[in-house]
């Protein structure tokens, strides 16, 4: 079975691991300039800052077999117990970011980077991929794992009968700030703060994580906040938000920052099962077993079940 999957992050790693174990050829298409998706690591200077999702919990037995093998292959460790108060309940991330986990997932796989996929269409009884630039895989199969909008637009001119509690999903947005620092910061111990204050839903420290060597901020905005300032201009915003994060860069040196924007960061509803699919054409990501890295992963597993069964 020849399969394409649209997207490298983790549903389409996931997926696509699995698809190639069982002895079919894969080959995985993504827009960005590598893996990862939504475990985005950005390298500023010396500084190392995860810029998407910040860690990971792990909940089942089926995750936790998974996460076993990560641990195993040291590319996740624990980080914490708790922000603000150790509730006993781990928090896990990329050894050296969260990079560290999708490039480890794409070792030995076909992961072809800063290929836009334009559109998927039936070519009789197979399937059609076709790239903005001209190219075109036929396929038997097709994994889509991008966010629910992009994954609709992909699929216009198809019959496929989506739901519309699919089709329907929506997403909240991010506004970030990115902040190399020199000094020390009101971030405290393990250096995580969840919705610190109104306008910020997570402060990262890097350094107290483990992953930079040099102190850095990421500083998510809330839906909010994001919703309500995404369409002030770029630079105005950035300022905004600089400034309404001086309480947590507190005395410390900002030797840069840089903004950072998801227009499509975190489904506002999921649908029911882990995937959905029908006719060749599989849907799996956050929007389906949950916006997690533990419902990511178990989404592209139940896809890559969905077509070896």
């Amino acid at each position: 079975m020849r399969v394409i999957v649209v997207g490298a992050g983790l549903s389409g790693l996931t997926a696509a691991r699995h698809i190639a174990a069982g002895g079919h050829e894969v080959t995985v298409l993504d827009k960005g300039r590598s893996s990862g998706g939504r475990c985005a690591t950005r390298r500023i200077g010396d500084a190392v800052l995860d810029h998407g999702a910040q860690f990971f919990t792990v909940r089942s037995a089926e995750f936790a077999n998974i996460a076993d093998e990560w641990f195993r292959a040291g590319v996740a460790r624990e980080w914490c117990r708790g922000f603000g108060n150790i509730d006993g309940h781990p928090r896990y991330c990329g050894s050296n970011g969260m990079t560290t986990i999708t490039k480890h997932l794409a070792t030995g796989l076909d992961v072809r980077c800063s290929r836009m996929v334009f559109s998927i269409e039936r070519n009789v009884t197979r399937w059609k991929v076709n790239l903005d630039d001209g190219t075109v895989f036929d396929t038997d199969a097709v994994v889509v794992t991008c966010p629910i909008p992009q994954s609709m637009s992909l699929l216009a001119n198809t019959d496929l009968g989506i739901p519309d509690g699919i089709r329907t999903i929506e997403y909240d947005k991010t506004i970030a700030a990115l902040v190399v620092v020199s000094g020390s910061t009101n971030v405290p111990a393990p250096g995580g703060v969840q919705d610190g204050d109104t306008t910020f839903s997570f402060i990262a420290d890097n350094q107290q994580k483990g992953i930079s060597a040099t102190r850095a901020l990421t500083l998510h905005c809330n839906a909010s906040f994001s919703d309500a300032n995404w369409w002030t201009d770029q630079d105005s915003t950035h300022a905004t938000v600089m400034s309404l994060a001086a309480t947590w860069i507190g005395d410390a040196k900002i030797l840069e920052h840089q903004p950072k924007r998801w227009r499509m960061a975190t489904p506002r509803t999921t649908w029911h099962e882990p995937c959905w699919s029908h006719g060749g054409i599989v849907l799996a990501g956050d929007a389906f077993a949950g916006p997690r890295v533990e419902g990511a992963v178990l989404s592209g597993l139940a896809a890559a079940e969905q077509l070896l069964a």
